[in-house]
């Protein structure tokens, strides 16, 4: 029913074994979130470039650049949700840096083609609520020039970050009605933030403005998933891309895998759920 894709870095830091692992499992799209030992907004030109030359190769397509823009605490708001882990991929930035990084993000996207940049919404806060309008200011700049490179902001709702719902992605979307901001839907996510992610949050979010949807599963125990194989946890994958299609969801949903497998192997975790994912897209 879709293309599969998924973060390269989930199978492995090389680069050339993941998207050669993540081709020979059917895979025809990557998120480019950590090469070379750098996060994505770190690398050079040069080494972008090797990047987009090793997927290439692969006949993979660059369909998002999985930024950590946003990722970071918001001045003046309330003491972050120490309840939630912050993963921060080898890119740990301040509120100041963000102009910074847009600017890196969009330059990077343009050079490696992908569509999508994605985004968060700040650390979460004990009252995500007091940060919403700040949230708002930010995805509009970041759509308004997001617009002018013909790319798309993909807000992706983050467990750790102040929009983590879809009810929460719900009322950003109704207030920011720029086309440049969609979302990037993460069902496992919207879990560990303590909602039902399908078909409850799913159905709050308009499907016209999903623009990519990660794949992972967990159960939660005190706030803290337990990430395991795609489709084996509590998340309902077969109804969710049942809806998908059904709604007439046109994009990719890319692995995102997270699980570390039986015996803390990655590469071999993430080539289990990508045949995972494979056989529940074509199910």
């Amino acid at each position: 029913m879709f293309p599969t894709a998924a973060i390269t870095d989930e199978f492995s830091q090389d680069i050339e074994v993941a998207v050669r692992s993540m081709a020979e499992i059917g895979m025809t799209g990557a998120e480019l979130r950590m090469v070379f030992g750098k996060n994505v907004i770190d690398l050079t030109d040069a080494e972008l470039d090797r990047a987009c030359e090793i997927v290439a190769l692969h006949n993979l397509e660059i369909v998002s650049i999985a930024s950590p823009l946003l990722k970071c605490v918001l001045p003046d708001a309330p003491e972050v949700d120490a309840r939630f882990q912050q993963d921060v991929f080898a890119a740990t930035y301040t509120y100041a840096d963000q102009p910074r990084l847009a600017d890196r993000a969009l330059e990077i996207a343009d050079r490696a083609g992908a569509r999508i940049i994605r985004v968060f919404s700040y650390w979460r806060s004990v009252r995500p609520e007091a940060c919403f309008e700040s949230v708002v200011r930010a995805l509009e700049q970041l759509a308004r020039q997001a617009a002018l490179h013909g790319r798309t902001i993909g807000l992706e709702n983050e467990h750790a970050c102040n929009i983590a719902t879809g009810a929460e992605t719900a009322g950003v979307l109704a207030a920011v009605a720029h086309p440049s901001l969609q979302v990037v839907w993460d069902p496992a996510n919207a879990y560990v933030s303590g909602e039902t992610p399908y078909p409850d949050g799913y159905r709050r979010v308009p499907v016209e403005r999903i623009a990519h949807v990660h794949a992972k599963d967990c159960r939660v125990e005190e706030h803290r998933p337990i990430w395991c194989a795609l489709g084996d946890g509590d998340i309902d994958w077969k109804g969710q891309i049942l809806a998908l299609a059904q709604d007439g969801y046109k994009g990719w949903i890319s692995l995102e895998t997270h699980w570390t497998g039986l015996r803390g192997d990655k590469l071999e975790a993430s080539v289990i759920c990508g045949r995972n994912l494979k056989a529940l897209v074509t199910a």
